[in-house]
């Protein structure tokens, strides 16, 4: 939503209002959130290193979207007729689409999710965002859509830029108004409202799509068509905007999660440089009723979002329970009945390598550390999952005095191993942005052949492990587990049934959780142990106990369960041997 220019302000042309904002949230000038603030380190951080990933910033082409803006109208409510002036945090979020390209010209960002209260001009937004595409993206024949679960809800876009083109001599001249279709012909290029019949998606060749509160999708149909429909386009781009839902399964709380890691680093680059995120919420801990805290939800306050009318509203909320729910969704971008994330993954980057390290480094290191491992007494920890899914088997390794691990002597040490299906990875990849290709690439995970886990290959790598290891006992969850035990077993090795209750996971859970929050914690930058990490949620029961919960957790958390699995006989090892866990401190995982 654009603010009125205040009489006698002047824009210096040299200034750079991408990096003008981000530099005035991360010194506080302006106030944000955590992952606004992220978002803003992200865009300076490129600035200086993005030229060694080919990322380029051309500022010309941020301001030259930007500037579209003016040339648009408003048709309603206080500033209609007024010229479009796009706010500092609009500015943000429009130049970084627009101004980062690859060193071939062509635009970085394929995907935009962008997440704020309601009432801070999402809608309007986009559909400026849709005539730019339109009309100013230098793309011929350009399809521009305003998709939706249904066809009112994919005209609010398209509406909104239907009255712009009204207002607006200069685009009348260009664009060609007819029923639910905005067109310019000299281009064969057009602009309409698309809904969720799926069967009307397909042949679908698209430049541009606007979608608008994505929270309200059922399922990830709708975007899944609209990303498949843009592979003959140079520069396609999907732009989704949303206020904060409550459904931890939808497409939305996928793309909310996943930007969130793309904002902390910890998915590789190769998965998250293509995706922007903005996401302006309340933080963890904030009172949800301190006045002060809401602009981080509403960077519009004081503009669209007005103060009164959102303070009268919490006011109710406060003395009226039932309604927090959908105050603190709706104006306070906050998701309700979300799952805490378990793991501080600032906390977690400290006990390892960057996530940015070369995969290269982070491979030798944790080879190195094995060998340095042969022989020693471990204990194993596996869980395996459907066919067709994630498979994962640690080994951890009691602490020792051996001055051969030098400062590792006395920490526990994890090693790790994850499996997955060869034919299920591309389509894997696509629907759940994970890098699973990218790691059976690196080594950080075995791809077995067919559509579903061959568990001869665990079989066969836990066999081996075990002969370079003191195996003393390999704890496993019997609900995928099958035949392989019993093969197991008959090769020698001592299984021991592992229960997924709180009797048996809270004593384990609670002593990784304590680790971690210790910094005693050391996992050495294995990339899809730090995806896990990151996906866990846990249950708690009615005394305080807490386990891992794979049914809350946004993601695969399997090497975690893993580990949770194996810790648990090894701290069973240190109660028999009249030794108290928390006497061997640290834990470090590969």
């Amino acid at each position: 939503m654009a603010e009125k220019r205040k009489s006698g302000s002047v824009r210096k042309a040299s200034s750079c209002p991408v990096t003008t904002y981000a530099r005035a949230v991360v010194s506080g000038r302006i106030v944000a959130g955590r992952l606004v603030k992220l978002a803003c380190e992200r865009h300076l951080a490129d600035l200086k290193s993005g030229g060694k990933r080919g990322l380029v910033w051309d500022g010309a082409a941020a301001r030259h979207a930007i500037d579209f803006f003016g040339h648009l109208r408003h048709s309603t409510g206080e500033w209609a007729g007024e010229p479009f002036v796009l706010q500092d945090w609009q500015q943000f979020v429009v130049g970084s689409l627009y101004g980062w390209k690859r060193k071939n010209g062509l635009r970085r960002f394929r995907t935009a999710y962008v997440e704020v209260a309601r009432k801070n001009g999402k809608s309007v937004l986009l559909a400026g965002t849709a005539l730019y595409a339109l009309i100013a993206d230098a793309e011929p024949g350009a399809h521009v859509y305003s998709a939706a679960t249904t066809r009112d809800q994919a005209r609010i876009v398209f509406g909104e830029a239907e009255r712009m083109v009204a207002a607006s001599s200069a685009l009348q001249s260009r664009i060609t108004r007819t029923v639910n279709n905005l067109a310019v012909l000299p281009t064969s290029s057009w602009f309409r409202p698309l809904s969720a019949d799926a069967s009307k998606m397909d042949g679908l060749n698209i430049h541009f799509a606007a979608v608008d509160e994505v929270h309200e999708h059922p399922g990830p149909e709708i975007i899944q068509k609209l990303n498949t429909a843009t592979g003959a386009r140079r520069q396609p781009l999907i732009f989704e905007i949303t206020t904060a839902g409550y459904d931890r399964h939808s497409v939305c709380r996928q793309h909310h999660e996943f930007s969130v890691k793309a904002l902390e680093g910890t998915v590789p680059m190769e998965s998250s440089d293509s995706w922007f995120a903005y996401i302006a919420t309340i933080d963890e801990g904030d009172d949800w009723t301190d006045e002060k805290v809401w602009v981080k939800a509403n960077p519009s306050l004081g503009v669209t979002v007005k103060l009164d009318d959102l303070k009268r509203q919490i006011d109710e909320a406060r003395e009226m329970p039932a309604q927090q729910n959908a105050i603190r969704r709706l104006r306070l971008n906050e998701w309700t009945e979300q799952v805490t994330r378990w793991l501080d993954m600032s906390v977690w980057e400290e006990g390892g390598l960057p996530a940015a390290t070369d995969w290269r480094i982070v491979k030798h290191e944790l080879e190195e550390l094995e060998g340095k491992l042969l022989g020693r007494e471990c204990y194993g920890g596996l869980d395996l999952a459907r066919v067709n899914d994630l498979s994962a088997f640690v080994l951890v390794f009691p602490p020792t005095l051996d001055d051969v691990l030098g400062a590792l002597a006395d920490k526990w040490i994890v090693t790790c191993r994850f499996w997955i299906p060869e034919d299920d990875i591309v389509r894997r990849v696509r629907r759940d942005r994970v890098p699973y290709d990218v790691w059976r690439d690196q080594g950080f995970l075995t791809a077995t052949p067919g559509n579903a886990t061959d568990f001869a290959f665990v079989e066969k790598e836990i066999l081996d492990l075990a002969g370079r290891y003191d195996l003393r006992e390999l704890s496993y969850d019997r609900t995928f587990a099958g035949e392989i035990v019993q093969h197991l077993q008959d090769e020698g090795l001592n299984l021991v049934q592992f229960g997924q209750g709180f009797l048996s996971m809270a004593a384990p859970t609670a002593e990784l959780e304590r680790l971690s929050v210790s910094r005693s914690l050391w996992h050495g930058g294995h990339p899809v142990l730090r995806w896990n990490a990151s996906n866990v949620a846990v249950r708690h029961d009615p005394a305080g106990n807490i386990k891992p919960d794979k049914e809350r957790s946004t993601e695969r958390i399997d090497g975690i369960v893993a580990i949770c699995n194996a810790l648990g006989r090894a701290l069973a090892r240190d109660v028999n041997a009249g030794r108290s866990v928390y006497e061997t401190r640290g834990i470090l995982m590969l």
